[in-house]
């Protein structure tokens, strides 16, 4: 008998007949002799709402209640697939971030969790009552309900999973694992069997939307192994059809190459004839960093005679009519001539582990795109990942001829 967290996201748990197949999955696990405790999102489209209705009212609202109504959702989930599985004969009962209790921080509306208080909600366990949780919640050092953000279902699972010492957290979602890229975009694209952390960290923040990123960097920091399957499939978690997320022990023999992810939410900025002295960086992304913009892949060159430099950075296109903003009004002390804006981006990265002990996989990855006429704008590299800019038009391409250079294509 092993102790599993079982996470269902918003398409899972979308209507009322796909909440009672959600409790079949349960059940199925319940049966097989498990513990097991569910994390639910809200039904989809619901958290939508409940933000349009704030914004109705007030488009700056009260931060604390804000949250006390977009943690709404998750409580009406939670409540519904506890009935549904009391209906089949499965004993269950809600629980409520403050019922658990999960401690945040006081940041409201992006809280981090502090701590979870799970001695309660084990002992319910250990009796073989299904405990059915609501994501995305917990609650304040004042006591006020705090959600994590978009995507916190999945960091609640994770955490809680770790908090339970659970043997695996499940995350059932639409899809039926993590895929070597897109398979809409790439026909011949692979499910992975088993991933390390650290690749489907770098995945989830380059664009892979599988998984949410803190939800990654938690089960690395606390070991816990985590499987990504659809809830559309027959087979319950138990029987291993997805991808598991694990320690890159547990992998024996690494691929070079694990995944192709992109991400179309990046933007271009270049300031021409930059003044080439110590402190020109600096004075350029400081006042980037006061507005609260994250930048990305940065390149500078020099030019011929020393004295001026060009500086290309990228930014979320979310942030691109800010960042525009920023610098135009820091020109004077900046000196730059020229600022070029280009939103027509996208950022494609290969992903491997494998990359720590061969060589020649940028090499790789500049030729294949070479060889079909695609121009790189922007480089950048890590232990496990090269990342380029290219021409937002030739996405597809360049996935499906780096997909091929690696040797990933499906047989």
């Amino acid at each position: 008998m092993a102790r599993l967290v079982l996470k269902f996201g918003g398409t899972s748990v979308g209507t009322i007949d796909r909440i009672k197949n959600v409790a079949r999955k349960v059940k199925q696990e319940v049966d097989a002799g498990h513990e097991v405790a569910v994390v639910v999102s809200a039904m989809s489209g619901v958290t939508n709402q409940l933000v349009d209705y704030v914004k109705q009212i007030s488009r700056l609202a009260d931060e604390r209640e804000y949250d006390a109504v977009v943690a709404s959702g998750e409580q009406v989930t939670s409540g519904l697939l506890a009935i549904a599985l009391q209906e089949i004969g499965i004993p269950a009962r809600s629980w409520q971030g403050w019922q658990i209790p999960l401690i945040t921080d006081d940041v409201h509306g992006k809280a981090r969790i502090e701590r979870i208080e799970s001695g309660d909600l084990v002992a319910r366990m250990s009796t073989g009552e299904v405990a059915v949780v609501a994501g995305f919640q917990g609650v304040s050092k004042d006591g006020r309900i705090a959600t994590l953000g978009r995507g916190g279902s999945d960091t609640s699972a994770v955490a809680l999973a770790a908090a339970v010492q659970a043997e695996r957290c499940d995350i059932y979602t639409d899809v039926d694992g993590v895929y070597t890229t897109d398979p809409r975009i790439v026909t011949k694209a692979r499910k992975l069997g088993r991933i390390t952390y650290e690749e489907m960290l770098e995945m989830a923040s380059l664009g892979a939307k599988v998984l949410q990123t803190r939800s990654v960097e938690m089960a690395m920091k606390h070991r816990v192994r985590v499987q990504v399957l659809s809830t559309f499939e027959e087979a319950a978690g138990s029987a291993l059809p997805g991808t598991l997320v694990v320690d890159e022990d547990e992998i024996v023999e690494q691929e070079l190459v694990s995944g192709i992810a992109y991400s179309r939410d990046e933007a271009k900025v270049t300031l021409v004839g930059v003044e080439d002295r110590p402190g020109v960086a600096a004075a350029i992304f400081g006042p980037l960093t006061d507005a609260a913009i994250n930048v990305d892949m940065i390149v500078q060159n020099v030019s011929e005679d020393g004295t001026t430099t060009d500086m290309t950075f990228t930014v979320t296109k979310a942030d691109l009519d800010r960042t525009v903003q920023v610098l135009e009004g820091a020109k004077d002390d900046l000196k730059f001539r020229r600022l070029i804006a280009d939103s027509n981006v996208v950022k494609v990265s290969v992903i491997g582990v494998g990359m720590r002990s061969h060589a020649g996989v940028a090499q790789r990855m500049f030729k294949a795109l070479a060889d079909r006429g695609i121009n790189i704008q922007v480089i950048s590299t890590s232990e496990i990942k090269v990342s380029v800019l290219i021409a937002e038009e030739y996405t597809e391409l360049a996935l499906r001829a780096l997909h091929t250079a690696y040797g990933l294509d499906q047989a």
